[in-house]
């Protein structure tokens, strides 16, 4: 009997919402009808006006002519790393990337290590001390496996530092 009592009263109350919904929708269109939306219209677009490019006669930020310009300036200093290696004579391996050197093989003659590298399909010996490389690179050490050297680079502020790299030995099917 409970339950049937708790079933009527929750029938009831369903009952009263699904009465007549004309007022509502009465209601809703009237709303539609007085809402007046208010939107700022968009602004014509700015007219283009193109612009002709004028820096042609200007210095080409990336000419080697403005960089050698700036290397001389730069020896010029007294303290300046680059002031030993601008004024001595540069060796035929500095005019190729390391990128474009290999490590083929070393070997120890006389008590001194040499290393064998590979550039444009021609095989060269070189020994600590010898320069490779465009970034003023000087070798400072030969082992089995690589060769280390110290180049000189500019860094983000314009300044001229050491850093080193090294060649790894590439193996034969590379």
């Amino acid at each position: 009997m409970k339950h049937w009592l708790i079933t009527l009263a929750a029938l009831a109350g369903l009952s009263a919402c699904g009465g007549d919904t004309e007022e509502l929708h009465g209601w809703m269109e009237q709303q539609r009808k007085e809402a007046k939306p208010s939107v700022t219209p968009l602004l014509p677009p700015k007219k283009f006006l193109p612009q002709p490019y004028d820096g042609g006669a200007g210095v080409d930020p990336f000419s080697t002519q403005k960089l050698s310009v700036a290397i001389k300036q730069e020896a010029a200093q007294p303290n300046s790393l680059l002031t030993a290696e601008i004024n001595r004579r540069k060796e035929p391996l500095e005019a190729y990337p390391l990128d474009n050197m290999s490590m083929v093989g070393s070997l120890t003659r006389d008590g001194r290590r040499y290393a064998l590298l590979r550039v444009d399909s021609l095989l060269y010996q070189v020994k600590v001390g010898d320069y490779l490389g465009q970034n003023f690179g000087r070798i400072t050490k030969i082992s089995e496996t690589e060769i280390s050297l110290r180049e000189v680079v500019q860094d983000a502020a314009g300044e001229w530092i050491e850093r080193t790299s090294t060649l790894q030995l590439q193996e034969k099917g590379r």
